[in-house]
């Protein structure tokens, strides 16, 4: 389902230091962009966001919900040649977090945006956000007990945690939650104002049985913007549908993708 020139190209990680944070980045693709590179494909994750994250240094809150917009369009910045058009695919918070990117860098030459099981607006309203929001916003505080914990440990003990990442999995824990619990305080109201002015680029695809973004927002939405791309699943999937069905959602959305690019 991939154009012919991306035959037999690998993906590859690659780790550099953005924002305050070393960020760790799987391309797809030619290992350095160049000005004649003239269209990048950028995929935000949603609650995985953190776990692609090794080390981190904490500056701005990189690890808030404002610090994660901020990292991607200064990745944008640092690390894309100018000049370069976009197509952002986006999954679950990171929708919002290119709603956002577009509306406050209304530079940006973005070609199409996906939004996959879109989490961008009345989060704690959703049915899984009633049920997370007491434990994201009140008992993140539990997670931070076994960091504390652990930073009294000797050196060399931490050292040898750190080697095995076992020491990563509760900094990953923590965070995850303070993030989590941002998206419950600061996703309330839809971006009606960008959605307007981007409609004409922005795809939509909302889950069938997704207790984040129920069916209720898609109706909303969808008479809100009659004009807009906005397609509801009917294949079952579900809104972690990396865990399962990636390969058949990559090949739907690059499918999406080139054919508007046609057109």
């Amino acid at each position: 389902r991939f154009p012919p020139s991306a035959a037999g190209m690998e993906p590859h990680t690659d780790f550099m230091f953005c924002c305050g944070a070393i960020t760790e980045v799987l391309k797809f693709g030619p290992r350095q962009l160049h000005p004649e590179h003239k269209r990048v494909f950028l995929l935000i994750p949603g609650e995985l966001l953190l776990k692609y994250k090794k080390i981190k240094i904490k500056k701005d809150d990189v690890f808030g919900l404002n610090g994660q917009i901020e990292h991607k369009l200064a990745f944008i910045r640092e690390h894309i040649p100018k000049g370069s058009s976009l197509v952002l695919v986006g999954h679950s918070i990171g929708c919002y977090i290119i709603l956002e990117m577009m509306r406050r860098n209304p530079e940006l030459k973005v070609l199409k945006a996906v939004m996959l099981f879109p989490t961008i607006e009345r989060m704690a309203e959703s049915p899984q956000g009633r049920r997370m929001t007491p434990l994201l916003c009140q008992m993140r505080y539990l997670a931070y007990l076994p960091v504390f914990l652990l930073s009294l440990l000797p050196d060399i003990l931490k050292a040898a945690l750190i080697k095995l990442n076992q020491l990563f999995i509760f900094f990953f824990l923590a965070n995850s939650m303070y993030l989590g619990g941002q998206e419950m305080r600061m996703v309330l109201e839809r971006d009606n104002t960008t959605i307007e002015k981007n409609l004409d680029k922005l795809i939509f695809y909302y889950g069938a049985t997704d207790h984040w973004c129920p069916v209720k927002y898609f109706n909303d939405i969808r008479r809100d913007f009659p004009h807009g791309d906005f397609r509801l699943c009917e294949k079952g999937f579900r809104h972690a549908f990396v865990l399962d069905v990636g390969r058949e959602v990559a090949n739907m959305v690059a499918e999406w993708i080139y054919s508007s690019l046609r057109t």
